[in-house]
């Protein structure tokens, strides 16, 4: 058993944690590419304990930033996605995919005040129909991984999604445990000997 001291040092992958630095080393799949269509609107989504969108912009470039403008931290991802960009709907404010500010309608027309303000915003990268994010310091990021399972055609790839209430070392955990596999995940025949009597088939032998 791990003391409640090394659970949280492993388990723990928000920002400035030990684990998550190392998870923000690597390319990581965090979303389908279908769920992402130009100019229509941005997709909320929690990665490494961050709070982020994901959007397609009009040219088919992906964008992955925080999901709070800077300037009242009203939510982005109920904002417009229009012309290459998110435009805030409280003031208007819009940025691109690299989360720099190109427009800002409340400031006059010679205004650079724009040029100082930038979201939060992450590589990524879409390849075998899968959005991948690298989240680590941007001057060391590794080049993208090309898997073998992702160079076959679509109709032979298989990839899914969901929603798991745990952390990842639970997930981990869970996936390579083959003794629960015979407990948590038997298919329990209703007519074995040991149940037969108990679903109103033959009464139990002496």
């Amino acid at each position: 058993m791990l003391s409640r001291e090394d659970n949280e040092l492993l388990c723990r992958v928000g920002p400035g944690s030990p684990m998550g630095a190392l998870f923000r080393r690597y390319w990581l799949p965090i979303m389908h590419a279908h769920e992402l269509e130009r100019d229509e609107a941005p997709v909320s989504i929690r990665v490494l304990g961050e709070d982020l969108m994901a959007f397609r912009a009009s040219d088919g470039a992906i964008g992955l930033t925080e999901d709070k403008c800077p300037h009242r931290l009203a939510p982005l991802f109920i904002g417009r996605n229009e012309e290459n960009g998110i435009r805030c709907l409280y003031h208007g404010w819009k940025f691109d995919v690299a989360g720099r500010c190109v427009d800002m309608p409340n400031e006059p027309a010679e205004s650079t005040f724009k040029n100082k303000v930038t979201l939060k915003a992450y590589k990524v990268h879409e390849h075998a129909d899968v959005v991948w994010a690298y989240m680590g310091d941007p001057a060391k990021a590794p080049e993208f991984p090309v898997y073998r399972w992702s160079t076959v055609p679509s109709p032979n790839r298989i990839k899914a999604k969901w929603i798991q209430d745990a952390n990842w070392m639970q997930s981990l955990e869970g996936g390579i445990d083959t003794s629960h596999a015979s407990f948590l995940h038997r298919t329990f025949d209703p007519m074995t000997k040991a149940t037969e009597g108990a679903v109103g088939g033959a009464p139990p032998r002496d």
